[in-house]
């Protein structure tokens, strides 16, 4: 019987060392949950310039190991762009790059996530239309057919200088924003 319990013993303790110096990995595609600390918009942010975050809610590895809500995250800004004044769309693009766990770093790869704003199309299209038909309704009052079509260019063309001069679309993550990444390479803790 000694012997039974000696040798389950050694089965257990050795058990328990080959566990302890298992890898602790966090899988490829894990989703990671972060509150930015501070806020970002495409007025004043750049492609490249650094941001930090916090975990929000806790990641488990494949040991079983808990990487807690809170854990400190640094990332960088992937793509920062303004609208142009009557075509494209601002965009802010996030990604994280490291996390600080146990005194350690460690790096991470993840997707972007971020923002877009909306297209210009229909407002320069109401801006625009509005004015040469308001325009062209003014030119025919006081100038019949002809007064028409000349009113018509006219407030066209004010239409589309309003919407130049309006039409400029920013992006604003602002700061305590909950984000959402997927890691697209496993990290080794």
């Amino acid at each position: 019987m000694r012997k039974y319990i000696g040798i389950a013993s050694i089965a257990l303790l050795t058990a328990s060392w080959a566990w302890a110096g298992a890898p602790a990995v966090i899988p490829s595609g894990t989703q990671v949950n972060v509150r930015i600390n501070e806020t970002l918009d495409t007025r004043d942010t750049r492609t490249g310039d650094r941001f930090t975050a916090v975990l929000v809610a806790p990641l488990r590895t494949t040991s079983g190991m808990i990487i807690p809500a809170g854990t400190p995250f640094l990332g960088h800004v992937a793509n920062s762009d303004d609208a142009g004044r009557l075509t494209g769309r601002a965009v802010l693009a996030l990604a994280l790059d490291s996390f600080q766990f146990r005194g350690q770093m460690y790096a991470v790869s993840t997707d972007t996530s971020g923002q877009v704003s909306k297209s210009h199309k229909g407002r320069n299209k109401a801006l625009i239309g509005g004015g040469a038909a308001a325009g062209g309704v003014i030119g025919a009052i006081t100038g019949g057919l002809g007064g028409a079509a000349i009113g018509g260019l006219v407030g066209g063309g004010a239409g589309t200088a309003g919407a130049a001069l309006t039409g400029q679309k920013h992006v604003r993550i602002s700061s305590e924003s909950v984000m959402a990444f997927r890691l697209t390479a496993p990290v080794r803790i």
